[in-house]
């Protein structure tokens, strides 16, 4: 008899918001120059692995997953690259979710190379671009990777592309959404939600994130913006999914990163039970 299939990413991702109850997830973005002072930093690679493990133990069983951005690592040379993948396995270890935040984009060849890359450090979850179709995110679904597409980014310069209107009167970012829904319809989990998401940035309107909802109901939400660039969890609220059943369901992974990794008040650990506290308001099951 063979063996059952594995659960899809997604399906592990929904599972794990729903065991803690909270969508929160914690962007491991390491810089030496805001480390505590017990951290030593004349080897960077070694200083951010230090600091990364000391996060990664407070926030553990405190939220779901988190989210190292590479490019944090990647400037160390390979000693970085070393605690990046160390860092990867220390969160899974620890039960955590892993979104290796790459931004990769590439042809369907290459683009290959980059998932074994990611799967092969062991993550779970990867960004990408979109600006080169579906042939460019496939074979990050292939591989199987929940795999977060750029659509309507939380930099405010991000408007000068995503809000130009197209020939239909639908934004650049609208039009990306489509993309990502019908290109998403062949990779869905158990639960209903596809494999394939969307960066939305919280600091955008309301509108905006309704619209791209609308076009994407049963698309995953990677949502950064909240916290020190300035979103709220009411800012989310719009990007919720409808008729969602738990909170895992509600479709939404609400990332903070300074925010928690540089408290003003308090330690990692309590910062980052705020920030899950304070989202279990949007994904309440009724």
């Amino acid at each position: 008899m063979p063996e059952p299939s594995p659960p899809s990413p997604i399906d592990r991702l929904t599972d794990a918001i729903d065991s803690l109850g909270t969508p929160a997830c914690v962007g491991l973005d390491p810089s030496p120059d805001r480390f505590p002072a017990d951290i030593p930093t004349s080897e960077p690679a070694g200083a951010i692995e230090t600091f990364c493990a000391r996060v990664i133990e407070g926030v553990a069983g405190v939220v779901p997953a988190v989210k190292p951005q590479s490019a944090h690592f990647e400037r160390w040379g390979p000693r970085g690259l070393e605690a990046l993948w160390r860092t990867i396995q220390r969160a899974t270890d620890a039960g955590l979710f892993v979104v290796l935040d790459a931004k990769r984009g590439d042809i369907g060849s290459t683009a290959d190379h980059y998932a074994a890359a990611a799967i092969n450090a062991g993550a779970d979850s990867i960004t990408a671009n979109p600006y080169l179709g579906p042939s460019g995110l496939e074979p990050f679904l292939k591989a199987p990777l929940l795999t977060y597409a750029l659509v309507r980014t939380s930099n405010p310069d991000s408007d000068a592309v995503q809000a130009i209107a197209t020939d239909n009167g639908e934004s650049v970012a609208e039009r990306v959404a489509r993309l990502v829904h019908e290109t998403g319809a062949s990779h869905r989990g158990t639960r209903g939600l596809a494999n394939l998401g969307a960066v939305v940035g919280a600091t955008k309107s309301a509108a905006d994130g309704a619209r791209l909802r609308e076009r994407m109901p049963d698309t995953p939400f990677l949502v950064p913006g909240v916290g020190a660039q300035g979103g709220t969890a009411e800012d989310v609220r719009p990007l919720v999914r409808t008729n969602a059943r738990t909170p895992g369901e509600a479709g939404i992974l609400v990332n903070a990163s300074r925010s928690v990794l540089y408290p003003e008040t308090g330690t990692v650990a309590d910062a980052a039970k705020r920030f899950a506290d304070s989202l279990r308001v949007l994904v309440s099951a009724e």
